[in-house]
């Protein structure tokens, strides 16, 4: 198995290599955003099961205090991002578009905003595992790659598994992001503190941290910090989207390949990202939850573009005000241009999971006519996966949604865009796979319930 291309570097097969557009970002040295006068905290902030709200209007929370417990064990626990009064719990504008539950904070501008201390502490060097991935859980983290996951279950390994590596995701490959670049930089001593924590409770021996080789700062930084033993070590991929995704950076970094509709667990790997596990060793030690995260503003239009700690439930409108947006028209993004997801409303407010607001000029965004696919492949080879997006796209027309899942694996697809991107007839065909995989969720979870 060849895992160099003709430069030497590790990669994967497919893909593609878009602008990076991060010069403007990636060396500004993250600062803090002001408290904005109203927080809108969602409960659902994970693609697991939504908090459940434990206040009531008109009373004050501290920053940093549980104010939505988690529902189970696919759940995660909700912390105020700032001290304040409870204003609301209603209804809020959502990012993914309609509405869902979130409680409206009212900021107390004058309180200073110190963080709520128990007083309490975590040794992790002496907790069990099955203790460990309670801590994480109680500390309200989920994946802020992006996909949100509860962290928590990922680190919940099942007995008959072994996990020999644990993968630190740090090549942050999607076009303008900028967050976990600066992470790298800024929070050494909490990213290898997180690493080890999950390494104590996913019991691996081994960590390697990989990053793109646009990156290479990143690897002089944090190598002299790195432990002796060699449990630790970082490693540099090619440069190439999407190259941050866990079955193309396992493959890149060991040459390991994940099985279709399988878990990296099943080929002994844990996968995580450079700003989780960074916030987690932050967070878990000192037993507090979290309540904000770095996001990098950026795009047409905004004058103090850069990377800020912003809490979390900041309004859209906010951000903007204070990021000196200048533009009339534009097109809002809560992510990056290939994964992330347009907003239609000022008042949406950043989850745990959001890593950029990014604002696109409208005639940057205009939408080209859709023509006839002309069968020229070039879909085929981007995919990472070797999926078959023509055919899929084309099943799609058709509305032929349970052959795109039963014979041409779509489930397998997680929506990179490449195929979307090298598309010459403007087929939006990753739009069309989520819709797809969206009723074919809709028609199990009827046939269930039949």
């Amino acid at each position: 198995m060849n895992l160099f291309n003709l430069f030497g570097n590790k990669s994967f097969p497919h893909g593609i290599h878009p602008d990076e557009y991060k010069e403007e970002t990636k060396t500004k040295v993250t600062r803090r955003l002001p408290f904005a006068p109203e927080i809108i905290v969602p409960l659902a902030q994970s693609i697991g099961r939504p908090a459940k709200a434990i206040v009531f209007r008109g009373q004050h929370v501290k920053r940093g205090e549980i104010i939505a417990e988690a529902d189970g064990f696919m759940s995660v626990p909700i912390h105020s991002p700032v001290t304040g009064t409870i204003k609301a719990i209603d209804i809020a504008t959502a990012a993914k578009g309609g509405k869902d539950p979130a409680i409206f904070i009212t900021t107390s501008l004058s309180s200073g905003q110190r963080v709520f201390d128990s007083g309490e502490r975590n040794n992790y060097l002496e907790m069990k595992p099955a203790e460990l991935v309670k801590a994480v859980q109680n500390t309200g983290m989920v994946g802020l790659g992006g996909a949100a996951f509860p962290t928590h279950v990922k680190m919940a390994i099942p007995a008959d598994r072994t996990i020999h590596t644990v993968l630190v995701n740090g090549c942050e490959c999607e076009p303008f992001l900028t967050t976990d670049h600066r992470v790298m930089l800024e929070k050494i001593d909490f990213l290898l503190l997180g690493i080890k924590i999950a390494m104590r409770c996913v019991a691996a021996p081994k960590a390697i941290i990989g990053i793109e080789n646009n990156k290479l700062n990143v690897l002089e930084a944090i190598k002299p910090y790195l432990p002796d033993d060699g449990s630790i070590t970082i490693e540099a991929v090619e440069t190439k989207y999407p190259q941050g995704a866990e079955k193309m950076l396992a493959y890149s970094l060991l040459g390991i390949e994940i099985p279709s509709g399988g878990l990296p667990s099943e080929v002994g790997l844990a996968v995580f990202n450079v700003a989780t596990l960074a916030e987690l060793g932050a967070l878990l030690p000192a037993k507090q939850g979290l309540i904000e995260r770095i996001i990098t503003i950026t795009g047409d239009g905004v004058h103090m573009l850069g990377n800020y700690v912003a809490p979390i439930g900041t309004p859209i409108r906010f951000l903007l005000e204070f990021a000196g947006f200048i533009g009339d028209e534009a097109e809002l993004i809560l992510g990056g241009p290939m994964m992330g997801m347009p907003v239609h409303s000022l008042d949406v407010p950043i989850t745990k999971g959001t890593g950029a607001l990014l604002v696109l000029d409208k005639r940057a965004t205009k939408n080209d006519e859709i023509l006839p696919c002309i069968k020229c492949s070039q879909c085929l080879q981007a995919c990472p996966i070797n999926l078959n997006p023509s055919e899929l796209g084309l099943l799609a027309t058709k509305r032929q949604y349970d052959i795109m899942e039963e014979q041409f694996h779509l489930n397998d697809c997680f929506e990179c865009g490449c195929c979307s991107y090298v598309c010459p007839a403007n087929i939006p065909l990753v739009q069309y796979f989520r819709i797809a995989k969206t009723l074919n969720r809709e028609r199990h979870l009827q046939t269930e319930n039949a």
